[in-house]
């Protein structure tokens, strides 16, 4: 695992140099994926790596972990809170629908839900501009494989340090780099709203998404769900779609 930190943090700094641009950022949630990043970040630019907070309608507890991780690297660090120009955004968006008569109730909360992402992507990007950073992103394999994140959200960045490994090897990682335990064993959430976590949501464990893509056996229900995901999220992973040239 070692090894494997020296060779992420040389490929950072690489594609730092290859871009012409002077540093690093990301946006640090509270959880294990984005406590790694920042750690990693850290070691590759001590000087000009940032870590943003962005709470929208956020559980006070995250901003408590985001700051535990923002500690224990020591990495530079800005509070951006949007929960106000979430609020604005939305409910004009809603009221626009609701007088169209279109508004889909049944679809409120995943909205909701994806446009706070899309909100902290453009914060990164507004602020990486600021300071010539590349926006870094913090999906593992898992959540690649199965799409399970938001496309132009937190899907929408620059770099993807952790998409090789397994949720499994990004606890181990963040063992090793000393991301504090509370934020290793806790259970992973998008925090998108009250009691979420992204097992739940799924249907099936980040371990049982371990084994698969590692080629293990696993209960034809969980891989059945997971290739479903899988070929359903497609898009996520690739460009705009675009027709032959005709």
């Amino acid at each position: 695992m070692q090894n494997k930190i020296e060779k992420t943090v040389e490929w950072l700094q690489q594609q730092v140099q290859d871009a012409g641009v002077d540093g690093l950022l990301v946006g640090i949630s509270g959880g294990i994926d984005s406590a790694v990043v920042a750690h990693l970040i850290q070691r590759a630019f001590p000087d000009n790596s940032l870590g943003v907070v962005m709470p929208c309608k956020s559980n006070p507890n995250d901003q408590e972990s985001a700051q535990s991780v923002i500690d224990s690297c020591g990495i530079d660090s800005i509070t951006v809170d949007l929960t106000e120009t979430h609020e604005v955004m939305f409910s004009k968006v809603k009221a626009q629908l609701q007088e169209k008569g279109d508004y889909n109730e049944d679809q409120e909360r995943l909205a909701d839900a994806n446009l706070r992402a899309r909100l902290r992507m453009s914060t990164l990007y507004t602020i990486g501009t600021n300071y010539k950073y590349l926006v870094v992103g913090t999906d593992n394999a898992a959540e690649w494989y199965t799409g399970y994140f938001t496309k132009y959200g937190d899907g929408g960045v620059d770099l993807v340090p952790l998409v090789h490994l397994t949720k499994g090897e990004v606890r181990d990682m963040a063992r090793e780099l000393g991301v504090p335990s509370k934020i290793v064993e806790k259970a992973p959430s998008a925090g998108l709203w009250e009691g979420q976590t992204d097992e739940n949501e799924m249907g099936t464990s980040y371990d049982m998404i371990d084994k698969h893509l590692k080629g293990e056996e696993i209960p034809e229900k969980d891989r059945k769900l997971i290739e479903d995901m899988h070929k359903k999220t497609e898009h996520k992973r690739s460009l705009a779609t675009a027709p032959p040239e005709f």
